[in-house]
Formats: C-alpha cells, structure tokens, sequence
C-alpha cells in the first residue's frame, strides 16, 4: 500500500479505516429565515385606548416607531390593504387616525406574529368580518394574562 502519510502524522480517520465525510460547508446567512429558527419578535409598543384616542392623527414617522419597521413598510401596508386610509395633507404627508392605528395592529398581528402572507391577510380580513373584534378581544386577554404574571413574581 501507499503511504502518505507517515504514521504519526496520519489523521485518525485514515488510520481507523472509516469512510471520511466530505467537508461541511458553512450555512448561508442569506435568504429567507425558517419560522422555527426565527427570534421572537418584540412587542409592539402601542399606547392604551385612553391616550390613543387623545390625538386625532400620528404621522407615518410616529405609527413606524411604534410598530418598530421602517416607514416604507407601512406605505407599502396602505397600499395593499383596503382598511387603511390614512389622510393626507396637500404636500402628500400620511397622517393615520387611530382606527387605522387599530387597523395596523391587526395586519401587523396577521403578518409578522402568525406569518400569513400578504395575499392570505388580504383573505382573512374578507372571510372573518369579526376579526378585528376577535383580535381586540385577544389582545385583551394578553394584558390581562401579563399583569396576573407581573402580579404573581412580585408576590
């Protein structure tokens, strides 16, 4: 037999006999990310009804920071869902009532929590007239179950 290496310097995989396996490429970093292998995402920080309600519009700039995406996201969110209809002013500024606020979080909800395409959003908010009632109602008993938990840890 050849020998290539000499016996000391031999990898163990030669000397053992097994078949070695090919080397590994590293894993890519790009492209879409697997729902299992996603990071949960921070919650949105949207302000209670009360003070909700005490403006009569946000600016784009205000709604992007409190769902933490970049405004053109949002832009893009008006344009593909019928519920949003933000105002504009003359130089073409959006301005979202809260409603479209509301609004906002169920899509956000729809699309980046329970991963539904823009098309399958698009569907349920047609099929299920009551989602928006169902999602309030959910959010609800979120808040709830938050403050049980905060209000248990501090016992």
């Amino acid at each position: 037999m050849f020998d290539f290496f000499p016996e000391e310097e031999a990898p163990k995989e030669f000397l053992s006999g097994q078949p070695v396996p090919p080397p590994q490429k590293p894993k890519s970093t790009r492209g879409r990310k697997k729902l299992k292998d996603s990071e949960p995402e921070e919650p949105i920080e949207i302000p209670d009804d009360d003070i909700l309600f005490q403006k009569a519009y946000y600016p784009i700039g205000e709604v992007a920071e409190m769902f933490k995406v970049n405004i053109s996201l949002i832009r893009h969110w008006e344009k593909e869902f019928d519920i949003l209809k933000p105002r504009k002013n003359g130089k073409g500024d959006r301005y979202f009532r809260p409603v479209d606020v509301k609004n906002l979080v169920l899509i956000h909800d729809l699309v980046r929590r329970r991963k539904f395409t823009l098309e399958g959003a698009k569907e349920f908010l047609k099929k299920n007239q009551k989602a928006k009632e169902k999602h309030e109602v959910i959010q609800s008993l979120q808040k709830i179950r938050s403050f049980l938990l905060e209000l248990k840890a501090n016992l």
